[in-house]
């Protein structure tokens, strides 16, 4: 296990790069603990895998350095490096069984027999693979396979890091959730430094005890998942964490009160920005549905009832604000809305900013 340094971070697929626009990997300086589960959350494009080669050794970046523990390790190949990576597509030996497929990454090193034959079986018990563990792997379901790649990754104690690139993406639905909690439980009995590449917030949020957003090659937000959901620090984390996401909204701000369109607003906090792109975050769940005159006047445009609550599509003055409400609440006639002040985030070119009481 290692604690893994990110120092001013950077790479480019160009030769020669000129501008932040040429950056795959925009500059990143920070510290990953010891111990620490990470998952690194975003689009397709936005760098995560970029970021993941680098760790691994398969790339080497740019600018910058990367450090397990107290070694500079940014020259070294993947092997030199002392990691274990699972891969999108299970990575196994057909010809192999279940068993001796858990047991080859513990051969390779010379682990001792009998402490190979304990850790085979303990990973088979937890991977429930103990009716499988002397069949070949060649007529297994996809699903069975990658929780042996899951397996061969673990089944390693001596590693400084697990990197895994989307691992469940062949995984059946509800195989999915067994996984994930799985590898949480994995976590907390060996404390492996683990990093988790996936664009799936649900498996992001459940995994990490940390999530790193990315979002056009830079890292836009690094925090829990109740940082991310409370206080986005970009408005693309708030849009991209939640469903539905938070509102975004443009304002005219002044001190502690904001215009959406003709609309006054007074927030709980003071800020002292000034400014043109300045805009007002609130997620859905902190946003009501009231009898006109009780809020901002709305037009409803669409209500979608998922069972345990709705979620009502609105319009103020041109902007689609949406709101969450509990199942059966009816819908007023002339409807207005109201958010809670103290839940409000605003954002100064798409960047959160810290206000005053």
């Amino acid at each position: 296990m290692a604690r893994i340094t990110l120092d001013k971070l950077a790479h480019s697929y160009f030769p020669n790069p000129k501008s932040d626009a040429d950056f795959a990997l925009k500059e990143i300086d920070h510290v990953w603990e010891d111990g620490g589960a990470y998952a690194l959350l975003g689009p397709s494009g936005c760098g995560k895998t970029t970021l993941l080669n680098i760790i691994s050794g398969l790339l080497v970046p740019s600018k910058g350095r990367i450090v397990f523990g107290d070694e500079d390790v940014t020259n070294l190949q993947p092997e030199q490096r002392n990691i274990a990576q699972v891969f999108q597509f299970p990575v196994i030996y057909d010809t192999m069984t279940v068993a001796e497929n858990l047991a080859f990454p513990l051969v390779n090193r010379n682990v001792p027999k009998d402490e190979i034959s304990r850790r085979v079986s303990e990973m088979i018990e937890i991977l429930d693979l103990g009716d499988k563990a002397n069949r070949r792997a060649e007529g297994l379901t996809a699903d069975d396979k990658q929780k042996i790649s899951l397996g061969r990754g673990l089944v390693r104690y001596d590693v400084n890091a697990i990197l895994f690139d989307e691992p469940l993406t062949v995984i059946d639905p509800h195989m999915k959730w067994q996984l994930r909690t799985k590898l949480k439980e994995l976590h907390h009995q060996f404390e492996h430094t683990m990093i988790y590449v996936t664009h799936d917030q649900t498996e992001a949020l459940t995994f990490a005890d940390k999530v790193v957003v990315m979002y056009e090659g830079e890292v836009v937000q690094i925090g829990t998942p109740e940082e991310l959901f409370d206080e986005p620090a970009h408005t693309f984390v708030g849009y991209f964490i939640g469903s539905p996401g938070m509102n975004v909204l443009p304002v005219g701000l002044d001190g502690k009160a904001v215009k959406i369109g003709t609309q006054d607003l007074q927030l709980a906090k003071s800020y002292s920005v000034k400014g043109s792109d300045i805009e007002l975050g609130i997620r859905p769940e902190f946003v009501s549905i009231e009898e006109s005159g009780k809020g901002l006047p709305v037009l409803i445009e669409k209500v979608e009832d998922i069972g345990r609550f709705q979620i009502v599509r609105a319009n103020l003055e041109g902007h689609s604000v949406d709101a969450i409400l509990p199942e059966g609440k009816p819908i007023p006639a002339e409807p207005s809305v109201s958010f809670q002040p103290e839940k409000i985030n605003i954002y100064k070119d798409s960047h959160l900013v810290r206000g005053e009481v």
